[in-house]
C-alpha cells in the first residue's frame, strides 16, 4: 500500500466506525451520556415556614430616623417624654411591656393619642433566651392581647426583651403571634444605665439616616436629653418618624 493509501485509511477509519453504528435510517446512534447525580435544589419551604426578618436599619435613603422607646416605668414620666416629642413634631415608637400596660390601663391609648406608634416588648421582660419556644410565645401573646384590648390591634412590631437581636426561636414565636418582622436597633443610647443627659446625647449623635435608636421611657435622663437630641437631629436634617414610616 502506498503512502497516500495509508493516510486515507487512517483518516477514514473513525468515519467508517461511525457508519457501522448508524441507525437503520442512516443517522448515527450517539452513545448515552454517563448518568449524572441529581443535583436539583430542594423545593423552597413555604414562606410561612421561614423565620421572619429583623429590621435594624432602613435603606430608603430618606433623611429619617426612628426613636424607639422601651415602654415601662412611671406613667407620668412617660407622658412627659411622649408629649415633648409630640410638641416638637416628632413621632416615636413605644415597645411596651405588658405588665406596664396592665399597671397603667391608659398607657396604651396615651401612646397612640399623642401620635406615636405602639408595639410589643413581651409580657414581663424576661431573658427570652432562657425560655423554650412555648414560653416565648406566652410572653409575646399575653402582651399582644393586652395591646389589642387597649387599641384594637396587636401593635406594629415585636422587640425581644434583654437582647438586641432575636434568635430564630424568638422570631418564629413572634411570627406565630402575628408579628412578621422583629424590630431591632443599630444605635443604643444606653439611657437605661442612667449616665446623664450629656452622655445620652453623645450616644445618639452618631445615628445616620435610616437608623433606629433604642431609648427608654422610665428614666429621667432620657427626658432631660431629648431636647438636645432633637436639636441635633434637626441640625443634621434628620426627621424622627415611627418605625413603620421609616421602613415603608
Amino acid at each position: 500500500m502506498d503512502r497516500r493509501a495509508v493516510l486515507r485509511a487512517v483518516l477514514l477509519g473513525p468515519l467508517a466506525a461511525a457508519a457501522c453504528s448508524a441507525s437503520p435510517a442512516g443517522e448515527p446512534v450517539a452513545a448515552p451520556p454517563p448518568s449524572a447525580p441529581d443535583v436539583r435544589a430542594p423545593a423552597p419551604a413555604p414562606v410561612s415556614a421561614r423565620p421572619p426578618g429583623e429590621l435594624v436599619h432602613a435603606g430608603t435613603g430618606r433623611p429619617e430616623v426612628a426613636l424607639t422607646f422601651h415602654g415601662a416605668g412611671d406613667e407620668a414620666l412617660a407622658r412627659r417624654v411622649l408629649t415633648l416629642l409630640h410638641d416638637r413634631g416628632a413621632a416615636g415608637t413605644v415597645l411596651a411591656v405588658g405588665t406596664w400596660l396592665q399597671r397603667y390601663p391608659d398607657a396604651g391609648r396615651m401612646v397612640v393619642d399623642l401620635g406615636h406608634e405602639l408595639g410589643n416588648h413581651t409580657w414581663s421582660h424576661p431573658d427570652l433566651a432562657a425560655l423554650d419556644e412555648a414560653g416565648v410565645r406566652v410572653e409575646v401573646e399575653r402582651c399582644r392581647d393586652l395591646i389589642a384590648a387597649a387599641t384594637g390591634g396587636p401593635g406594629a412590631f415585636f422587640r425581644p426583651s434583654q437582647a438586641q437581636h432575636a434568635t430564630p426561636v424568638v422570631r418564629r414565636a413572634a411570627a406565630a403571634a402575628g408579628y412578621p418582622t422583629v424590630l431591632s436597633y443599630d444605635v443604643d443610647s444606653r439611657d437605661f444605665t442612667d449616665p446623664g443627659a450629656p452622655a445620652i446625647r453623645r450616644n445618639v449623635a452618631d445615628v445616620r439616616a435610616g437608623g433606629v435608636v433604642s431609648l427608654h421611657l422610665g428614666h429621667a435622663g432620657t427626658l432631660d436629653a431629648l431636647p438636645a437630641v432633637l436639636d441635633d437631629l434637626a441640625g443634621r436634617g434628620l426627621r424622627p418618624v415611627t418605625a413603620s414610616v421609616l421602613f415603608s
